[in-house]
Order: structure tokens, then sequence, then C-alpha cells
């Protein structure tokens, strides 16, 4: 990792903090795949370095397959890049050709109501 990546690493972990958010770090290697899923919390998540394709669904879709295939929205991620994912939205990811690495803040009600 360059000093770039880690100076822009720790302003977004830094920007996270100020909004009252305590982040984790994750990666990937090129090309991983999510399947379609969700989570019982929000989350945030910010690409500090590569890129990553999220495909969502509306929340409270029913069958989470089903809903991405028919209700999907497609956000593409690349440095620097913010995404706010509601509790219980269905989602699906591709990471880009050089891996990615994120930072990630489960979110609890009160907070998904402020950001």
């Amino acid at each position: 990792m360059t000093q770039r990546v880690r100076d822009r690493e720790s302003q977004l972990h830094e920007r996270l903090a100020r909004a009252g958010l305590r982040a984790t770090r994750w990666s990937n290697e090129p090309h991983a795949v999510y399947g379609v899923h969700d989570h019982p919390y929000a989350k945030v998540l910010v690409v500090v370095e590569g890129s990553i394709t999220f495909t969502l669904a509306r929340p409270g879709m029913g069958d989470a397959r089903r809903a991405v295939e028919s209700t999907s929205r497609r956000v593409p991620m690349k440095p620097g890049d913010r995404l706010e994912l509601a509790a219980q939205t269905p989602h699906s990811a591709v990471v880009g050709p050089e891996g990615v690495v994120c930072l990630e803040a489960h979110l609890d009600v009160d907070q998904a109501d402020r950001t």
C-alpha cells in the first residue's frame, strides 16, 4: 500500500469517526463475488482502494434473490465513494479487477436516521 493510499484511509477513518462511526477495514481479491444476501443492521461502506460494484434491491422485497434480479440498481464504487445500506436490503457485489479495500461501519437505528 502506498503512502497516498494510507493517507486516504486515515482521512476516511477520521471522517467516519467525526460522524460517530467506528469503521473496520476489509479487503478482497480481484473478481471476488458476494452472492445475494442481506444484513439485520444498516451500514456505511467507503472504498479506500480498488473498486466494487453492488447490486441493490429495495428493502422488504421478500425473496432476496428475486428482489435483486427484478428490482435491482447497480452501484459501481471507486476510491472515496460511500454507500449507505439500509438494514434488510438484499444486495450482491462483485469486486473489480484490482481488488478492493473498504471501511465499513455498522449503524444502530438512531445513527441510520441521522446519516
